[in-house]
């Protein structure tokens, strides 16, 4: 029997053996790795010409981060002008010489910038309109809350900003300002009172500003039909209501024989929306002079100018600003001329809040909204939404889209996680990037970017760092904007409402025309038929309504208003 001292011997033998084979394993891979690195050695002094690729090599096993990041900047190493996004980002990493860009010829491909409130979106939009001024190329941007003013202030130049700068590649960055007009909805707001015509604005974006359903949208583009083919000009909403209450009117039911009926209670609901529009302040939007899209084509020297569209007293219905901007769009599209594939756009234009143009609209008017996104790109202007979810777009309008700008996503709700499972299968394969990871750990100032390359092919997906504006990041205060838009050129050609002749003048003097005049005493030495005829002739024809309903009606004869996309007036 084996005593306990006997097994302690044999286990501390056997340990003892142990070490000794670890030793000596361990000395040979010291032998191998020695004999692996002299054969390396005499391998780079046979073949000079390959030093930079061991060098290369040895970075790469030093910082792999670096060599990916190297990867995916290649597919943004374009040969043409760019704007500078940022620099690619790897385990949390920026590397300043991987740089993300966007072609600038294919700036008129369209885009989207995307991302939850407090991400940086803003900042983005502002570096965007920035590398596009600095390039000749006007900017239309809305800005909702009035954080894009800084536009026209040089930035804060601190050691913070710099840092970043340099972290992100802009080794040239300095504080600079921009041309920038500040123009407001209508006469309540602190910018230069831009308006709009009820007539050009035309049916189907009225019917979006109104909220009216389907049937109601219909009969508002009788109502505008019957208006056009009278040359009675829609200027303003007293305007419209005055043909509202005239084809409800027994005459205007008359009218109407032929083409259709207005019934009064869908009549009323139109009225009753006029009348909530002009509370809110749509009165002072609707009028002349009305804006001209050539004022949005503007240089200042070689910088674009930057226009900035805020809402005035239209906060309350946010759905006139958005609509508006796309009836600015719409005109573009039918006044400016076909271009095809130019260097750079004729105009970018940037929708703020684009969930706003999109909320609860008709099918027509989504049918529009794809179109003139489709079609406007041969007109030399790109077009950019900006907007917290890339589901707030519509599909045909996204699949449009070739640059995605997208900041970070929440998904705290059922609906959220939808919506980020949805983003992620809009972007290419990544194998560097888990995207639905990516997209919910983005820090403030981060995105996930994919553009379209030179020759139309979409980039690799590429984690970026986004470069810091030039100018100033912040608000620079009402009183400055009003100072600025009291300077601007534009204010003696906007700054006074008119209100000329039009379709409520011209229905009341034909009322007028129409109504009895009171009997008058027979003249002496007149008969009763002279006294008959003058009355018929001289009654009407004195009459200074009159003259003034036939004035307008003899230049409107033979004068339909002609209409194109979105009902609006053809130019």
């Amino acid at each position: 029997m084996t005593t306990p001292q006997e097994k302690a011997a044999a286990a501390r033998k056997a340990a003892e053996d142990a070490a000794r084979v670890a030793a000596e394993a361990m000395a040979a891979a010291e032998a191998a790795e020695q004999e692996a690195a002299a054969a390396a050695t005499d391998d780079e002094h046979a073949a000079p010409g390959n030093e930079s690729a061991s060098a290369s090599t040895e970075s790469d096993s030093k910082s792999p981060a670096s060599g990916v990041a190297g990867e995916i900047a290649e597919g943004y190493a374009f040969a043409g002008p760019a704007l500078e996004l940022g620099t690619v980002m790897v385990d949390g990493v920026a590397d300043p010489g991987a740089r993300v860009r966007i072609p600038l010829r294919m700036m008129n491909r369209h885009g989207l910038v995307a991302g939850a409130t407090g991400t940086g979106k803003t900042k983005t939009l502002q570096g965007i309109a920035e590398q596009l001024s600095r390039a000749g190329v006007p900017v239309v941007m809305a800005d909702v809350k009035g954080d894009l003013s800084g536009l026209s202030e040089p930035g804060a130049d601190n050691e913070k900003i710099r840092a970043r700068a340099a972290e992100t590649g802009a080794t040239d960055w300095a504080p600079s300002t921009f041309p920038t007009e500040f123009v407001s909805l209508g006469t309540g707001g602190i910018g230069v009172p831009i308006r709009a015509t009820i007539t050009s604005f035309g049916p189907i974006l009225l019917s979006k500003v109104l909220g009216l359903n389907d049937t109601q949208e219909s009969t508002l583009g009788l109502i505008f039909h019957w208006a056009d083919q009278r040359g009675l000009a829609l200027l303003d909403l007293k305007d419209l209501r005055a043909v509202i209450t005239h084809l409800t009117s027994p005459e205007g039911k008359e009218d109407l024989k032929g083409i259709g009926g207005v019934s009064s209670q869908t009549a009323g609901v139109i009225l009753r929306s006029l009348v909530n529009l002009e509370a809110e302040g749509g009165d002072t939007f609707f009028g002349e002079p009305e804006l001209d899209p050539a004022d949005l084509l503007r240089t200042a020297g070689r910088l674009g100018v930057i226009t900035l569209f805020e809402l005035g007293q239209q906060a309350a219905r946010p759905a006139l600003f958005s609509t508006f901007l796309m009836w600015v769009l719409a005109d573009l599209f039918q006044t400016l001329p076909e271009v095809g594939d130019v260097d750079k756009p004729k105009l970018v234009f940037i929708f703020d809040e684009a969930h706003l143009l999109f909320a609860e609209a008709s099918k027509a008017f989504l049918q529009q909204v794809e179109q003139t996104v489709k079609l406007i790109r041969s007109k030399g202007v790109g077009v950019f939404f900006c907007t917290q979810l890339p589901t707030d777009i519509p599909n045909p309008v996204l699949s449009q889209l070739g640059a995605r700008v997208q900041h970070a996503l929440r998904a705290f709700t059922p609906d959220d996680q939808k919506a980020l499972s949805k983003t992620v299968r809009t972007y290419p394969k990544s194998s560097v990037y888990d995207l639905e990871e990516a997209l919910t750990s983005l820090g403030t100032g981060e995105a996930i970017v994919t553009v379209l390359s030179e020759t139309g092919a979409p980039t690799p997906v590429a984690w970026t760092k986004i470069a810091p504006p030039r100018s100033l990041m912040d608000t620079i205060g009402d009183d400055a904007i009003k100072s600025k838009a009291l300077a601007s050129a534009l204010q003696g050609r906007y700054g006074q409402s008119v209100d000329r002749e039009s379709a409520y003048e011209m229905l009341l003097a034909s009322v007028a025309a129409a109504a009895p005049a009171p009997e008058a005493a027979q003249a002496p030495g007149r008969s009763q038929a002279q006294q008959d005829e003058d009355t018929a002739a001289e009654r009407i024809m004195k009459n200074p309504a009159v003259k003034s309903f036939l004035r307008s009606a003899a230049s409107a004869a033979g004068r339909e208003i002609s209409r194109s996309i979105f009902g609006t007036r053809r130019r």
